[in-house]
């Protein structure tokens, strides 16, 4: 079965912090979601910490220094029977649901 990269993309925004009861249906949800789709999810990735490197031939760098219209925070791994499928899984997770926040899919091509 095809396996797509999902890569979560967020626009930079201040949000208020959110309340325990807000925090308990957000995970509720995110919970239902990943039990539902439990077949699917190869490897749940995670969150990005801020900075890194990027590295060239001529040696490695800070980074990344990308405009901030939008921020990579995380990504993770599904198995679907095809790219529809595989929407169909992303467009259900609580990820996608916060006001800018869209997720990347791409099929991950094997030898």
């Amino acid at each position: 079965m095809p396996k797509y990269m999902c890569i979560q993309r967020n626009q930079p925004v201040k949000r208020e912090k959110p309340s325990p009861a807000q925090m308990e249906e957000m995970y509720a949800s995110f919970f239902a979601w990943k039990e539902k789709f439990k077949h699917n999810i190869v490897d749940m990735g995670g969150g990005l910490k801020s900075g890194g490197k990027i590295v060239s031939s001529e040696g490695a760098t800070d980074g990344p220094f990308i405009e901030l219209k939008e921020v990579v925070g995380g990504y993770m791994i599904i198995s679907a029977e095809s790219i529809e499928e595989a929407i169909m899984v992303v467009r259900e997770s609580p990820g996608v649901i916060s006001p800018g926040a869209t997720v990347e899919i791409r099929e991950i091509s094997v030898p």
